[in-house]
C-alpha cells in the first residue's frame, strides 16, 4: 500500500464518522473536499483548496473531526489543515509530534529512592551536584556501568529533581534511540522545516540528558548531529548528561572528537553493588511493596544473586508471590523453595549466554535455530523475549553484545524484549513462572 493510498484509507474511515455528525451541506462543502497528504506523529495532515475552507473547518468543525478520529480507531489522535501558499496554514504551525510525545520519566526514580553504597556513592554525588547546580561543574557528566545497576534511575532522578526545585529550567530527557529516530525523520522530511525543529528541540534547552549513548555505534550521521548540538550547548554553559554501558574510551565506533568531549567532563562509573548494598536495595523494595521480609531472607536473596538490581527485584517478587499463593509468611525455607534453589547454592556457577539459550530451548521445546531466527510464531517470540530478558538480567553484558548473542538483533529490539518481559511479569503469573523456571534451570546446569 503506497503512502497516498494509506492516507486515503485512513481519511475514508474518519470521514465515515464525521459524516454522521456534521450537517450534510457543510460536510460536502468543507469536509469531503479535504485531501489527506501526510501524517506527522499521530496527526493526519489534510490539505484544503483555500484559506476560507481551512478557516471554516478549524473554526466550526475541528472538534467534530477530532471526535471522528477518535471513534474511527485508526491509530491517530488529531487532524491538521494546510493550504498551499498560505503563511498561516503550514506544516510549521502543526504542533511538534515529538514534543507532544516526550520520553516518559518515572516519578518514582528520585535521589531519595536510590540506594547509595560504596559502589555508587561517587556517581550519586556527581548526579546530585548536577541537579543542584546544572552547567556549573561536572559538564558533561558521563555515567557508565553495566545493565541494571541504576544509570537510568540516576538520569531520571536528575530530571525529577530539576522539575521540582528549578521548574523555570527547560530540561530535555531522551534516549539515544529516540534522538536517532527524530534525526532520521528530520532528514526524511527536508524542506518541511523538520531539520530546524529538530535542532531547536535539542539546542534550546538548559539541561540535556541522553540515555544509552552506545546505541549510536557506527551511526556517523547522528553522531555528527549530536556533535553540533553538544558544541552549541557547551558554548552556552548548558548542562549535558550522558549514559553508556562502557567507558567513553571504549566507544571505538564513536568519532574521536565526540569521545574526547565526553572525556573532558566528569566520568563516573557505577560498580556492581556489594552484599550490604544489595541487602539495602532489597529492603527498600520490600518496604515499597509494603512487605516485611526477614533479614535472613534478604541476605539469602542478595547472596545468591548476581549484581543486576532487576534480578534482585525479580527474586524478591518471586518470593512475595509464593507467600501470597501459599498464604504463608516469608521464611528462608519458603524463599529457597520458591526459587527452586538450595540455600547453599554454588555461588561460582558459571552462567553464560549459551547456558541461558540452552535452558530456554529446553523449557519451550524449541531448537536453537528457531529461538535465534526470524520466525514470528507467538511461542517463539515469547521464548525469544524471555531469553533476551534473562541474558540482560543474569549477565553484565552490554546490550549490543546481548543482541549479537540473540541472532544479531539490534539494540532497540533487545530493550523492547527486556522491558516487555519486565512489564508482563507485573501482571502475568505465567510469565513469572516461565522466567523463574528457566532461571533455575540455568543455575543448575
Amino acid at each position: 500500500m503506497s503512502e497516498n493510498t494509506q492516507y486515503e484509507y485512513l481519511w475514508k474511515k474518519i470521514r465515515e464518522r464525521a459524516e454522521r455528525v456534521i450537517n450534510p451541506l457543510s460536510y460536502e462543502r468543507f469536509i469531503h473536499v479535504l485531501e489527506p497528504v501526510d501524517i506527522t506523529g499521530r496527526t493526519l495532515v489534510l490539505k484544503a483548496e483555500d484559506e476560507l475552507i481551512a478557516k471554516t473547518v478549524t473554526a466550526h468543525h475541528l472538534t467534530q473531526l477530532r471526535e471522528a478520529v477518535k471513534s474511527a480507531d485508526v491509530g491517530l489522535s488529531d487532524v491538521a489543515i494546510i493550504v498551499d501558499g498560505s503563511e498561516e496554514y503550514t506544516l510549521d504551525n502543526i504542533p511538534d509530534a515529538y514534543e507532544d510525545s516526550p520520553v516518559m520519566v518515572d516519578k518514582r526514580y528520585t535521589f531519595d529512592s536510590f540506594v547509595v553504597g560504596s559502589s555508587n556513592q561517587f556517581v550519586y554525588a556527581a548526579a546530585k551536584a548536577v541537579a543542584n547546580d546544572p552547567g556549573v561543574d561536572n559538564n558533561p557528566l558521563y555515567i557508565y556501568g553495566g545493565t541494571g545497576l541504576g544509570k537510568t534511575h540516576l538520569m531520571q532522578a536528575i530530571v525529577n529533581e530539576l522539575q521540582e526545585k528549578k521548574p523555570a529550567l527547560k530540561v530535555k530527557y531522551t534516549t539515544s534511540e529516540q534522538f536517532l529516530n527524530e534525526f532520521v525523520d528530520s532528514l526524511a522530511r527536508k524542506g518541511e522545516g523538520r531539520e530546524s525543529r529538530f535542532r531547536n528541540r535539542y539546542r534550546n534547552v538548559d539541561v540535556l540528558l541522553i540515555d544509552d549513548i552506545q546505541f549510536w555505534a557506527g551511526k556517523y550521521g547522528v553522531q555528527e548531529a549530536f556533535f553540533h548540538t553538544f558544541n552549541e550547548l557547551s558554548s552556552q554553559n548548558k548542562q549535558i548528561v550522558i549514559s553508556s554501558d562502557c567507558p567513553a574510551k571504549d566507544l571505538t565506533t564513536l568519532e574521536e572528537r565526540l569521545r574526547t568531549r565526553f572525556e573532558g567532563g566528569l566520568i563516573a562509573d557505577i560498580q556492581p553493588p556489594d552484599l550490604e548494598t544489595k541487602i539495602a536495595i532489597l529492603k527498600r523494595k520490600a518496604l515499597e511493596k509494603k512487605y516485611l521480609v526477614p533479614d535472613d531472607v534478604l541476605g539469602f536473596l542478595a547472596k545468591n544473586s548476581d549484581s543486576n538490581v532487576r534480578t534482585l527485584e525479580g527474586r524478591l517478587n518471586t518470593v512475595i508471590f509464593a507467600s501470597k499463593l501459599h498464604e504463608e509468611p516469608i521464611t528462608l525455607k519458603l524463599a529457597a523453595t520458591a526459587l527452586q534453589e538450595a540455600i547453599n547454592v554454588d555461588e561460582t556457577a558459571v552462567v553464560t549466554p549459551e547456558t541461558i539459550i540452552r535452558a530456554t530451548c529446553t523449557h519451550f521445546s524449541v531448537r536453537k535455530e528457531e529461538l535465534l531466527g526470524k520466525n514470528k510464531r507467538a511461542e517463539l517470540v515469547r521464548a525469544r523475549q524471555i531469553c533476551t530478558y534473562l541474558m540482560c538480567d543474569m549477565l553484565a553484558l552490554p546490550l549490543v553484545t546481548v543482541g549479537k548473542e540473540m541472532g544479531g538483533r539490534d539494540h532497540a529490539t533487545v530493550i523492547y524484549s527486556r522491558d516487555k518481559v519486565i512489564s508482563l511479569m507485573k501482571v502475568s503469573d505465567a510469565m513469572v513462572k516461565d522466567v523463574n523456571d528457566i532461571r533455575s534451570a540455568v543455575l543448575k546446569q
